[in-house]
This record gives C-alpha cells, structure tokens and sequence, in this order.
C-alpha cells in the first residue's frame, strides 16, 4: 500500500491508533464512531493496512528496564560481503527489535539488544561479533533519556513526536535510579504481560480472550494494565507503524559532539522537536565521540538534512553526522519471559522472509 493509495479515514484512524487506541470493551465501534464509520468497515481498513505492513501491531508497550531487562544499542562494522548475513543471523535474537544498515560511518550496522534479568549483554555482543566476522563492535547503553515518543501525524504527513523522558529530565526530578530501576515482578505479572505484549485481534471485542485467558474479567484485566501504567511497568497501549510504509521513507540517526557540560541543556532542545521521535545521551570512545543521539524519520532525506539543520541551528552544535539507514533488517517489540528466550529464536528462513518483507 502506498500513502497515495490511503483515503484521509485511513490516515485518521492511524493517527488515533498511534497516540489513544482505547482500552475498552468494544475499542473498535468507538474508533469508528469517531471517524463515521461501521466497526466492519474499521476492522477492514486495519486488516489491509497491516497486511501491506503499514500497521506492524497493536499491544500494550512495556518498559524493558523496569522489567529487569538489560538494553543497549549496539554498533557494528563489517567488512565487504559479510553485512548482510551478519544481519539476518542477528535477526534470529528474540532481544533485538530494530536493525539496521546505515551508511555515514565505519559502524555498519546498528541495532537495539535486549536480555533478560539473568542474561549478560557483553557476552550476548561478543558472541554475535564472532559468529557473523564482524571486523569491530561498541556497545552503547543509554546513559540518559531525553525523549522517546514515536509519533507521525497522517494527515499532516509529519512527525509529530511527543515528549517523552523516563528520566524526568524537564520535569519534576525523577532520580535516574529510579527509571533504570528494575521494579519487582511476580510471576502473575509476566503472565499478565506476556498475554499483553501480543497483537490484538482484530474482533469486536479483543480483550475479553486476553482476559478470559487470565481468569480475569475485562474489567480486571483493564484495572490491571492501569496499575502497571501507575507503576510506570506499562508506557501505553497502542500501534506501531512501520515508518517506510507509511510514507516517512527517510530514517536518519543523527549523532553530535556536545561538550559534557552542555548535555542536558542541549538534550532537552533536541528533544522539544517535533521531528525528533528519540534522543539520548551515549557514551563516547576514542574511535567515537558522537555523545547525543537524535532519530528523525521524513518523506525525503532532503527534509532529514533540513531537520539537522534546525537542531544544529537551535542548539548551537554544528558537528554531527546523518546515518541514513539503507536497509531495515528488523523493526518488531521485544518479547517478555517467554519461558526459554534462547528457544524462541526464529530459523534462518524466518529471519531472512522478515528481512525481505521490509525492504
């Protein structure tokens, strides 16, 4: 499907499944309601928007940390020939959600790793490195949150990214110990988010399987998603989009030299963009001393460049590069407890149809 081939309904019911999907008994009849149309024309719409890969699922978004899970981006560099398998044989962790190939730099490839409480992300990256020939890697964990709020306004055809911080930057002081925390998890709670964290039907009413499946009434199930909200174990229930498919065929990672004494005051103007969808602070290595990171998705890489130049131009840092991806390999979630992470690997088939299916 291409953003020509939407009408306004279609770009209208994903911005209202992006930013507010509502976690009612009959979330669909609502939906519709609002944009005047029948459940059944709704629930067309959104099987054909997610068979052409526009709408990539519908779940609840859960924070990796708080749930024990240890997260870094991680850095790759390969030599002629060996990217692409190294790729797909990356795909096959459950842990990584989004991988990319860019150019702009040495680093090749990037992508996000996940493991669980009892796993160990130096080790999981070494391993990796070695099996796929990778000529040189980094690790680079978040060392502070300035915003994460994926967002594309449709009918505006723009990014329209809120702000959001886990680290309370710009709002009341959230100690960092206390967003990187990991909040105790019962096993009634991984089971609650292990039934959470998976694409809703596309029924009338999606969430009385999920909550039947529970022993729970919907009503509990809804209170229960509400307190893990409170507890800041739940971000929101909501779509995500696969960006290519949606028109915004650009995706530059826009990297910055930013003096120490700078960070969070320049941090919080990126972040005030609404261009900008993430924004973190990194560490830095000899070989890399880009400490800020700013992802910006566009129709064109000509409006990237022109969104680089308004962040450059705003916060007065001009030494940055744009890394463009030219190949998403992977975008999906991070699935919680499964019960054996290193079972659930996809097969080399899946991993390399997944990475088909994007391009």
């Amino acid at each position: 499907m291409t953003t020509d081939a939407m009408d306004i309904t279609d770009r209208k019911l994903l911005n209202i499944i992006q930013s507010n999907f509502p976690v009612i008994e009959e979330p669909y009849q609502a939906i519709a309601e609002d944009l005047g149309i029948t459940e059944d024309d709704l629930l067309s719409r959104l099987a054909e928007l997610k068979r052409q890969n526009v709408v990539r699922q519908i779940s609840a978004i859960f924070d990796t940390r708080r749930l024990g899970y240890k997260t870094t981006l991680v850095a790759f560099a390969y030599g002629d020939g060996d990217l692409h398998d190294g790729a797909i044989f990356i795909n096959r962790h459950p842990g990584v959600s989004h991988n990319y190939a860019r150019e702009g730099s040495y680093y090749n490839l990037w992508f996000t790793l996940a493991v669980p409480p009892d796993g160990d992300l130096e080790t999981t990256v070494k391993w990796m490195a070695e099996k796929t020939n990778a000529i040189e890697f980094r690790i680079m964990p978040t060392i502070r949150f300035f915003k994460i709020g994926v967002n594309f306004d449709m009918v505006k055809q723009r990014s329209d990214a809120y702000n959001y911080n886990p680290d309370g930057i710009g709002q009341s002081r959230t100690p960092a110990s206390d967003w990187n925390q990991a909040q105790e998890i019962t096993e009634w709670d991984k089971q609650v988010i292990r039934e959470a964290q998976e694409d809703l039907t596309l029924v009338s009413r999606p969430f009385d399987p999920i909550a039947e499946r529970l022993g729970l009434s919907t009503q509990e199930f809804f209170a229960q998603l509400a307190e893990y909200q409170d507890r800041k174990l739940m971000r929101r229930y909501s779509a995500v989009l696969y960006h290519r498919r949606s028109g915004f065929r650009a995706n530059a990672m826009i990297v910055w030299k930013v003096p120490s004494e700078r960070s969070e005051e320049v941090g919080m103007i990126m972040a005030e963009n609404p261009a900008v969808t993430h924004c973190y602070e990194r560490p830095t290595f000899p070989d890399w001393e880009y400490s800020h990171f700013t992802m910006v998705h566009a129709p064109t890489r000509d409006e990237c460049e022109e969104i680089g130049r308004d962040i450059a131009q705003a916060t007065g840092i001009s030494d940055n590069l744009l890394l463009y991806s030219t190949r998403e390999y992977k975008k999906t979630r991070v699935r919680y407890f499964v019960e054996d992470y290193e079972r659930f690997w996809d097969t080399a088939e899946e991993a390399e149809a997944l990475a088909e299916a994007l391009v």
